[in-house]
């Protein structure tokens, strides 16, 4: 058998096991696996290196505004290099619906965005914020079809937040089609009463944005986007899990057997809320939702990665620049709920969750496969991504499990002006970077062409069994009315 790549002596890790052998590669899939592979028109030594499946960022904001029009700092040839620096080799950023706007027309604006530019392969989970009747009948549903499978609602912000009701009705959508919702969840009228005790009182510098968004919002949304999903029959995926008490509300859902998953992001594992009380408005640069929270929190929820409850650690990367087109488009001394949410990360995600994570001894190598890109090619349907078997693409990323390096701005190779991880040691980093076949990042040096990244069409979401839903919408149990066409 002829190969276009060999990939020989290095340690393949799996989130299973791990052994020394050799991947062959062929028209930008992986070909076979074996102890020893000769030839290849070309030779890539992993001696002394692992190699595991390139990661898959599932959450970023790339080129999107908000929904208050300002845009991110990073658009997809900026943020594909910066993620492929990370050891990614495939991202899902979000495409954003404003208010007004069809399912039809966000796709072709992320389309002309993203085709141009990505180095590297992508999808895109989209934000609902505008659930018309004709987006969940007919605009939805053409986009499911054409592999976007995964959307994300809000239960907070007044111009994002849908009401009960709407997600019910997003909900039921999302599981005649096999499709996943994402939810960003926060009690809303908790936080605004919160905002209005604060401003009245006059605290509105970037620290007391820590205080403004409670821990028990965070768990009382998981809590309600759970049972909401439960009367519905459907999947939940609980972006941004900054609690110990919404991950535990996680586990339990899962423990019953509800299709619930849910992520964590390395700002809540490596940052507090002190972070926010540094001098002047330097705060304002950890101004995240939800937000910081303490080092008890960061134990608890490393907790839940060693054990499962997340499925991914993802950067939630949120880039706004520390001047007025980002942080401060509402002026340099805007109270904190006008200044910019959000902060950057896409390429810190894997070296910082290698070194705290498997270095530190806090998770495995196998869990870090699984955390960094297994779990998410899975859950999102990217059905040949995400694993190093024959068949599947070459998405592959080798790292040197001993190169120690102290974090920059300048190594992210973003469009910001700051990391929020400036100056950390890290020990373990990816070396090179290959995306089907490809060499996407090699010995620090960009060897990809903008625009080569390809559309990924995803599966459906699959639950398997049926989910448990409540007694009143099963027919055998409720005098044979079925609410379902």
């Amino acid at each position: 058998m002829e190969f276009d790549t060999v990939i020989h002596g290095g340690t393949i890790v799996t989130p299973q096991e791990s052994w020394v052998g050799d991947i062959g590669i062929r028209a930008g899939r992986i070909a076979a696996l074996a102890e020893r592979i000769p030839g290849g028109d070309r030779r890539i030594d992993a001696s002394g290196r692992l190699v595991l499946p390139g990661g898959i960022e599932a959450h970023a904001h790339i080129a999107q505004e908000s929904s208050a029009g300002l845009m991110t700092a990073d658009d997809y040839y900026s943020g594909s290099v910066s993620a492929a620096f990370g050891g990614n080799s495939s991202f899902i950023p979000f495409a954003a619906q404003q208010r007004g706007q069809s399912v039809d027309d966000v796709i072709a604006t992320y389309d002309g965005r993203a085709a141009p530019n990505s180095v590297l392969d992508y999808s895109y989970h989209l934000i609902i914020s505008d659930p018309r009747p004709e987006v969940l009948s007919d605009e939805l549903p053409r986009a499911f079809a054409r592999g976007i499978t995964s959307f994300k609602v809000f239960m907070t912000y007044d111009l994002m937040n849908l009401g009960d009701r709407g997600m019910l009705d997003i909900l039921a959508v999302a599981r005649q089609h096999g499709a996943l919702t994402m939810v960003h969840a926060e009690n809303n009228d908790m936080i605004k009463w919160m905002n209005a005790r604060l401003a009245a009182a006059g605290l509105t510098a970037p620290k007391y944005h820590a205080i403004s968004r409670p821990a028990i919002a965070e768990a009382e949304a998981i809590n309600r986007a759970i049972a909401l999903a439960r009367l519905v029959g459907a999947g939940l995926f609980i972006v941004h899990v900054s609690t110990p008490e919404g991950a535990e509300l996680v586990a339990r859902a899962r423990a019953e057997g509800l299709p619930v998953h849910a992520e964590t992001c390395p700002q809540y594992l490596a940052l507090t809320r002190a972070d926010l009380d540094r001098p002047g408005m330097e705060g304002a640069k950890y101004i995240c939702s939800p937000p910081l929270r303490d080092e008890a929190t960061q134990g608890a929820l490393w907790r839940h990665a060693r054990t499962g409850t997340f499925d991914s650690v993802s950067s939630d990367h949120a880039p706004y620049r520390f001047d007025e087109t980002g942080k401060f488009a509402k002026g340099a001394d805007a109270p904190y709920p006008a200044i910019a949410n959000g902060m950057p990360g896409i390429a810190a995600r894997l070296p910082y969750l290698f070194s705290e994570g498997v270095v530190a001894g806090r998770i495995t190598l196998g869990q870090f496969v699984a955390l960094s890109s297994a779990n998410a090619a899975r859950v999102f349907g990217m059905d040949r991504k995400g694993a190093i078997l024959p068949g599947w693409d070459a998405d592959i990323a080798i790292w040197d499990p001993e190169e120690t390096r102290t974090v920059t701005a300048a190594d992210q190779h973003d469009a910001m002006d700051y990391t929020p991880f400036e100056g950390m040691r890290l020990t373990g980093w990816p070396v090179h970077v290959l995306n089907r076949g490809e060499t996407i990042v090699e010995g620090g040096a960009l060897k990809a062409a903008r625009g080569r990244g390809r559309f990924v069409a995803r599966q459906p979401y699959r639950i398997g069994p049926q989910a448990p839903t409540v007694p009143e919408l099963d027919p055998a149990q409720n005098f044979g009315a079925d609410i379902w066409p």
